[in-house]
């Protein structure tokens, strides 16, 4: 994993990558971003501007900054539409023409069961949805979009988010927030999904990438084994729920005091969150059961024989 002090750029200066990409990270550290978000500008004549980020005048001047002599943004790719990566989209779309590009708006591919959830009342959690955002353009899975001198595939990944995409550039992917290093990604329902989120990763999984350009932290240069720990992650942590709930019955607060021991205690909203995800993928599963309608505040027991 990510050793946070491994990764301290420069906020809001533009870091060559590779060539053809570069990396700027906007000014909104926080323990759910990291240092920041990172927006990546792909592209050496039309550029395509991956992530925008966060609504903030100083990261849009440093994305145009950015922009040199004889260049000139033709694409905005969104990954999801959090408060950290995408707002900013529709200012640099005014600033520039380019076409905002995206999955959908902040709805789109929400799983059945967190439809239903939303519809109940459940919010989000964690970075904040951008209820307003919508693309000039949606992206099916599989979508090739085309630029000056680059091609990228759209992939739709949900699981962090209802609307999530990766952008695959040939051997690299934009994985926004589904896959990073310095951290593993917040399920957080109704707008994450556990049971799409362990989908997304096997999606990831069969892909021969060799480095994943996360939505925060630094690149992932093993992608492979970062996937394959992410999800024996999860399988370690539906372990514990199914062995704590042996010997009671527990919400998801209950829960997620008794196994995430080590979280700060700022964080254990979030583990909250993480934990109903995992009740809610294990309720698809058979497996749990609420003593009530399937919510935050249910008490769970193990579905018996």
């Amino acid at each position: 994993m990510q050793a946070p002090d491994d990764f301290d750029p420069k906020i809001d200066l533009a870091e060559q990558l590779a060539p053809g990409l570069r990396r700027i990270v906007a000014p909104n550290p926080s323990p759910m971003t990291y240092r920041g978000t990172n927006t990546y500008l792909l592209g050496t004549r039309g550029l395509a501007v991956i992530d925008p980020g966060p609504d903030s005048p100083a990261h849009l001047q440093a994305i145009l900054d950015a922009v040199e002599t004889a260049q000139q943004i033709t694409h905005i790719l969104v990954t999801h539409a959090h408060l950290d990566h995408s707002p900013l989209a529709a200012a640099l779309s005014d600033a520039t023409g380019a076409p905002v590009l995206a999955y959908g708006d902040a709805m789109a591919g929400r799983s059945a069961v967190m439809t239903k959830l939303a519809a109940e009342g459940l919010a989000g959690g964690g970075e904040g949805v951008d209820a307003e955002f919508a693309p000039d353009v949606a992206l099916a899975d599989g979508a090739v979009v085309t630029g000056d001198g680059w091609e990228v595939t759209a992939l739709w990944t949900p699981g962090h988010f209802g609307n999530h995409l990766a952008f695959q550039w040939g051997d690299a992917v934009f994985t926004g927030d589904l896959v990073m290093g310095w951290a593993s990604s917040l399920v957080s329902p109704p707008d994450g999904d556990l049971t799409d989120f362990m989908a997304s990763c096997e999606k990831l999984r069969a892909l021969p990438a060799r480095v994943f350009h996360a939505g925060h932290g630094a690149p992932v240069l093993d992608p492979h084994a970062r996937l394959d720990w992410l999800i024996a992650h999860r399988k370690t942590r539906e372990a514990a729920i199914l062995e704590a709930l042996r010997h009671r019955h527990e919400t998801a607060h209950e829960l997620a005091q008794r196994i995430y021991t080590d979280t700060p205690p700022p964080l254990l909203p979030a583990a909250e969150r993480n934990v109903f995800a995992h009740l809610v993928d294990l309720h698809g599963k058979n497996l749990v059961q609420p003593d009530g309608a399937l919510s935050t505040k249910a008490r769970f027991a193990l579905v018996s024989g």
